[in-house]
Formats: C-alpha cells, structure tokens, sequence
C-alpha cells in the first residue's frame, strides 16, 4: 500500500472517531454552559480548535508507526484509545453520563499511556505526537471529574 493512501486512512479513521465527537456535542453548547462547572473551565468555542489540531497529530502518529512496522501490537492499543476517544462525547453529552464519562476517560487516558510506551521503541516522534493529546485528556479528565461531582 501507498504511504500516502496509508496516511490518509489514519486520517480518515481520525475524522470517524472526530465526526462521532462532533455530532456528539453538536446544539450542546447551551448544555455545557448549563452545567455547574470549575471556574477554570474553558469556553464551549475552545475545544473545537484545540481537537482539531490533536486530531491530526493522533493521525500523523499512528501513520509512523505504521510505516514502520505494519499493522503491528502498538497499533491495537491505539485504535482502543481512539474508540475510548470516540465514545466519550455521546456518553457525556449525548447520554449526560458523567460518571460513566468520567471512566471513559480515565481508561482512555491510561490507554494513550500505553500507546505512547508501544510506539516509543518504533518512532520517538509518533510518541512525541501524542504527548500534547494526553496532556489535554488529563485536563479533560480533571474537568470531567469537577463537572461530575459538581451535578451529581
């Protein structure tokens, strides 16, 4: 297979897991406001950009490795972070399962872990790519857990 059409399958499994994320959230900017949230809680319009940006790097990353290895273990893990990634949205938005969100995220949070360990050996930059996307799903993490106990 083409690097290319390679790539452009990481970014098409990247847009599915977005898309569902997106039709998750879409007419829940009144509901998010709605919620009782922390004070450092970001604006509804600020998550948009900063998962677009991840997004592509999530593809990029994945398509490293790949070049690299092939269809290979480190591979598996992450494509269970991005379904944990997909699912997220519909069970905290579309379901208001906060709680359930919140053990969502907290796997999803330990599965990048472990893809970030499984592709260190086989790329330092498709690792490197996926560092900014923990870091924001610890904040997330954070922000689902205050929004949790704060509407329970």
């Amino acid at each position: 297979m083409s690097p290319w059409w390679a790539l452009a399958g990481f970014g098409a499994a990247v847009a599915v897991a977005a898309l569902l994320g997106g039709l998750g959230v879409a007419g829940t900017a009144d509901e998010y406001q709605s919620l009782k949230q922390p004070d450092w809680a970001p604006p509804s319009s600020v998550f948009g950009p900063v998962w677009t940006v991840l997004y592509a790097m999530i593809a990029v990353s994945g398509w490293l490795v790949w070049r690299r290895t092939g269809w290979s273990s480190a591979l598996n893990f992450y494509a269970v972070q991005l379904v944990l990634n997909a699912i997220w949205t519909p069970i905290f938005f579309g379901f208001g399962q906060y709680g359930l969100a919140l053990i969502d995220i907290v796997v999803l949070w330990v599965m990048i872990g472990v893809t970030v360990w499984k592709f260190r050996p086989v790329s330092r930059a498709a690792a490197g790519l996926l560092l900014p996307y923990w870091a924001w799903v610890t904040f997330a993490t954070a922000l689902n857990a205050s929004i949790w106990l704060a509407n329970r």
